[in-house]
């Protein structure tokens, strides 16, 4: 009996580590949200049926959002190409009719998105039974781009203020002391583009984005459209590094491939923010990973510890690695974060200890700093984004968490007539997030060089933490986290909110953002509640809704996975 009640408790004991249960508080987060993912076989017979009518639904849904843009997109003010043209003019006269059509493209392609999760990751955790191969999903996710890709700009105007600000610096003017509205006219074509928040308001951006927006700005002048397609293309090329760099971060990480591709590059996100939106967010994130897969092939390299132990392929590595993360906070400064995980993760090589840290920091510090000053001054652009970098906290987001208390206790003052106290509020709560944000940012930064946690998965949780704490959230920032943890993060406790935050704020947002009335958002809502439903009810015999037995239902989770540096 004593030996049966023994290995009851082992095995209880086992049972409780697998589930991070039972572990120390340091690898606690390790537990929650790590396990290791195994391959599995591909799709049989029925599961290839079901997945073409899924690429087929998707796709589906990205043309009648190509179509419908024709009416309800971001569409420029002045030399607009479908303005009085028949039959395709049509659209924008149908307001309604257009908005409805394009909530439903939407409402399929998130669908469609969901049920290709279940031939990618199971459930909303485990791993399938059965997964579809990299080259399925390549095939899928360049079928559901291509007509967003064309359509005009969807979501957001942010496109515009880009093509004034390069102007801007085409003309010799500094774009981090002027805004549209100054520098090009209140009667420049481009300026008419822009929203009215920001004609006044100087770039935000790093000089490198610029210094690329200037060179558009020269090839296509004031035609808005080439403009428009210009940075599009600046975007794909974003969204392609992040599909050539995820697959790769995932394997460090023990992740299947196709499961972070299907979470982090067939995101709706990604489709309707960087794709059909064109934000630089692409560009930022795409430059961010390939140059953290690069550091971190280069410590592959090293053959033993010590500040010797790269040979010159390794230094390589690590030098052309740290220039490229510098050139993507030359895009956006949020992304320069990562080099301080790669810096823990290299003092940690190195053997640890306080002075290796200092070393690490010096190396990358060096490096980072000649190829910002080097861009910095060949771009003609110098340092003032330094000083614009708090220009996007003039919007009060609904999704940032300090903004969001700031905004509801302000309104509770009113109520109990106190005044409103918002803006007063609001300089309280926002400081203290962003002390949470550092103060979580360094812990992750100490677990990396303890080896408790893998450097993506670390950075991934602290930029999750930046974005939600931000005083401003877009939509795409949650792509600053979902992205890098997608090639980390596996279990539920991670994969559950995000994909529900994906799709739930990807169906809320309007084509082109608060332009509509509202009794025109209710009946096209009404419209998308009726075509969705009785889609589902058509389809229910053919599309995997439920999650029958044998058809990648979820396995058992893996043991934890930790992975040091």
């Amino acid at each position: 009996m004593a030996v049966v009640a023994g290995a009851w408790r082992k095995s209880i004991g086992v049972g409780r580590r697998a589930l991070g249960l039972d572990v120390p508080a340091s690898e606690h987060t390790v537990a929650v949200l790590h396990t290791t993912e195994t391959d599995a076989p591909g799709l049989d017979a029925r599961e290839t049926a079901q997945f073409g009518r899924i690429r087929l639904l998707g796709a589906t849904g990205s043309v009648l959002m190509a179509i419908s843009a024709l009416g309800v997109a971001a569409q420029p003010v002045l030399q607009n190409p479908v303005s009085g043209v028949r039959v395709i003019g049509v659209f924008a006269r149908w307001q309604t009719s257009s908005l409805a059509l394009c909530m439903i493209g939407t409402v399929f392609v998130v669908m469609a998105w969901l049920l290709l999760g279940r031939f990618a990751v199971g459930g909303l955790g485990g791993s399938p039974v059965h997964r579809l191969s990299r080259s399925q999903l390549d095939r899928t996710l360049l079928l559901w781009i291509i007509p967003l890709s064309i359509a005009p700009p969807l979501f957001s105007n942010d496109v515009y203020s880009y093509l004034a600000q390069s102007e801007i610096a085409a003309r010799g003017l500094d774009p981090y002391e002027v805004g549209p509205a100054t520098g090009l006219g209140l009667h420049n074509v481009l300026t008419y583009n822009v929203p009215n928040i920001w004609r006044d308001t100087p770039a935000p951006y790093g000089p490198l984005f610029l210094w690329i927006g200037r060179g558009i700005a020269h090839l296509t002048g004031d035609n808005i459209i080439l403009g428009v397609w210009a940075h599009r293309l600046l975007a794909m090329a974003g969204v392609a590094l992040i599909v050539w760099a995820l697959p790769r971060l995932s394997r460090r990480c023990g992740v299947a491939p196709v499961s972070a591709l299907w979470l982090g590059a067939a995101n709706p996100l990604v489709l309707f923010h960087l794709v059909a939106g064109v934000h630089n967010d692409a560009l930022m994130l795409g430059l961010m990973l390939a140059g953290m897969e690069f550091c971190l092939r280069a410590l592959d390299t090293a053959r033993s510890p010590g500040f010797g132990g790269f040979d010159q392929h390794g230094w390589a590595l690590l030098i052309f690695g740290t220039v490229v993360i510098t050139l993507s906070s030359s895009v956006k400064l949020t992304s320069i974060i990562a080099l301080g995980f790669v810096g823990m993760a290299l003092a940690r090589r190195w053997g640890g200890g306080i002075r290796r840290i200092l070393a690490a920091a010096a190396v990358l510090g060096a490096i980072a700093l000649v190829a910002t000053l080097l861009v910095s001054y060949a771009s003609g652009l110098g340092f003032g984004w330094t000083h614009t970098l708090g220009v996007a906290g003039a919007v009060r987001s609904w999704m940032s968490i300090p903004t969001a208390i700031g905004i509801i206790t302000g309104f509770g003052g009113v109520l109990l007539g106190l005044g409103d106290h918002t803006t007063a509020l609001l300089s309280i709560t926002r400081p203290i997030a962003g002390a949470v944000a550092a103060f979580i940012t360094v812990r992750m930064l100490i677990a990396t060089w303890t080896g408790r946690l893998h450097p993506v998965g670390a950075m991934g949780v602290s930029l999750a933490a930046i974005v939600l704490l931000f005083p401003v959230v877009q939509p795409w920032y949650l792509l600053w986290a979902i992205v890098p943890l997608a090639a980390w993060a596996t279990t539920p406790a991670f994969r559950v909110p995000a994909v529900i935050f994906s799709a739930v704020v990807s169906v809320m947002l309007m084509p082109r953002g608060a332009d509509f009335g509202v009794f025109q958002i209710i009946e096209a809502a009404v419209a998308v509640v009726v075509v969705s439903l009785g889609f589902i009810a058509v389809t229910r015999n053919l599309l995997p809704w439920r999650n029958p037995a044998g058809v990648s239902a979820p396995s058992q989770p893996g043991p934890a996975y930790g992975v040091s540096s």
